[in-house]
């Protein structure tokens, strides 16, 4: 019975998790127990359990006489969130320019490639199946980046701070315009989101990584931050 329960708890956890940084969860939601149970057929034990470590993690909040909630989010947030996975990320790149090898290299090719040949965000003819597998090959390609780094500390750290910055970037962008709730509509709204998501800039970071320049490659990563931001003033976020 035990076992289960632990299964249970991270089962519970981990659904709970992805929608709250996927915003199907929205921020200041509260968590009701009875309510929590019957949505996701859980029981109250390993539901609390789940809680708890989300509440470790600042994805859920608790208050006396309230119970828990969805965090919150907030403009600063946002900003002290993308400066910092900027940092971390920076850090996780130089340890993979010192140690990575000509298999490291051709796996970032490889992840290159695939991006490049998928449809692009950028093309009017894009749908929503295009899009996804679009993130997903973008996700893979600075995944492959970092991919030698020998600091798994740094980069669960980076991991987590991704996640909440993707979670204020989307909760933020659905409160101020409900036009540009989803990304497809959030990148043909920002003409700076149009440049981040755009090839040239990262077929330049493929380039410096693998070259081993790494005063260039964090000028690129403060750069795209930079546009990170700007791209959320024209969405009217900050």
């Amino acid at each position: 019975m035990g076992q289960i329960t632990v299964n249970k708890a991270e089962e519970i956890y981990q659904i709970l998790r992805q929608d709250i940084v996927e915003v199907r969860l929205l921020p200041n939601t509260p968590l009701r127990l009875s309510a929590i149970c019957e949505r996701y057929q859980v029981g109250s034990t390993p539901l609390r359990e789940a809680l708890t470590r989300l509440e470790m993690e600042h994805l859920v909040g608790s208050a006396a006489n309230k119970g828990f909630f969805v965090a919150p989010v907030s403009v600063d947030e946002l900003a002290d969130l993308t400066k910092t996975k900027g940092f971390f990320e920076i850090q996780l790149l130089r340890e993979s320019m010192s140690f990575g090898n000509r298999e490291w290299e051709a796996n970032i090719v490889a992840a290159h490639y695939s991006l490049a040949n998928e449809v692009s965000p950028l093309d009017p003819e894009t749908n929503e199946e295009n899009f996804k597998s679009w993130a997903r090959l973008h996700t893979a390609f600075h995944v492959s980046l970092i991919s030698a780094n020998r600091a798994p500390w740094l980069e669960r750290f980076y991991n987590e701070v991704a996640d909440h910055m993707r979670r204020h970037g989307r909760a933020l962008r659905q409160m101020s315009n409900a036009h540009t709730e989803s990304a497809q509509a959030a990148l043909q709204a920002s003409p700076a989101m149009q440049k981040a998501s755009s090839l040239e800039p990262h077929t330049e970071l493929m380039d410096a990584v693998i070259k081993r320049q790494a005063d260039k490659v964090e000028m690129l990563i403060v750069e795209h931050n930079k546009l990170t931001m700007l791209a959320y003033e024209e969405l009217g976020v900050i």
